[in-house]
């Protein structure tokens, strides 16, 4: 259910708190009996944090509420939203995600980033505070889970990380060639293996094994 604007129409966001206000207004205009019901909405915005939509999505019960990822992102994109917020309340009060939060967050990251509409923030809300997982750095955490990752971006990251693996790997191979290059030179100049272990940063035992011409 798309919520009417009205008054915060072309309202910006400017700081986390704002979320906080607008939704716990709204969460006030419900009846009392669905105040102590968990409450799902997304904020569609644009590129400059103006509010595009604010939409209620799911109304589950005290502890829990679902929403499908089209649910959330059909009206977002249809209103042209470049970002969206997730918002919902938790009527114990307690502003502590559940596993069941962080999930269905990590979820919706992937979603948007398929669909270049990206996550900004997931609040939990009360009529007191808010939790944001931005602010607490959890966004970023699920940013990095690989738990709904889509195969050809896991099959990319692997592959990338593997070439910066086999670029190190040869990186230090290069690196004790060198030394060993310069330790036979030092070797036949008559250096102690002492000096040439300090210069090189060989072991003894890799000094003593170089064959000097």
């Amino acid at each position: 259910m798309e919520i009417r604007l009205s008054k915060l129409k072309k309202t910006k966001i400017e700081a986390r708190r704002d979320v906080h206000e607008i939704m716990r207004m709204l969460l006030r205009r419900e009846q009392k009996i669905d105040r102590n019901r968990e409450h799902l909405w997304v904020l569609g915005l644009a590129a400059d944090n103006t509010i595009l939509l604010i939409e209620l999505v799911s109304m589950g019960s005290v502890t829990r509420t679902v929403a499908e990822p089209m649910e959330i992102y059909s009206l977002a994109l249809q209103k042209r939203s470049v970002k969206i917020i997730l918002v919902h309340n938790h009527p114990s009060g307690r502003l502590v995600p559940s596993p069941a939060d962080e999930d269905m967050t990590d979820r919706m990251i992937q979603c948007g980033r398929l669909l270049h509409v990206p996550v900004e923030d997931h609040y939990i809300i009360s009529e007191t505070g808010y939790y944001s997982f931005a602010e607490s750095g959890l966004l970023a955490k699920l940013e990095r889970s690989e738990k709904y990752m889509l195969d050809y971006e896991l099959e990319a990251k692997v592959r990338e990380e593997g070439r910066k693996a086999g670029e190190l790997t040869g990186e230090r191979v290069g690196a004790r060639d060198q030394a060993r290059q310069i330790a036979r030179q030092m070797k036949s100049s008559g250096y102690a293996v002492a000096e040439i272990m300090k210069l090189t940063g060989l072991s003894k035992a890799a000094v003593q094994r170089l064959k000097v011409e």
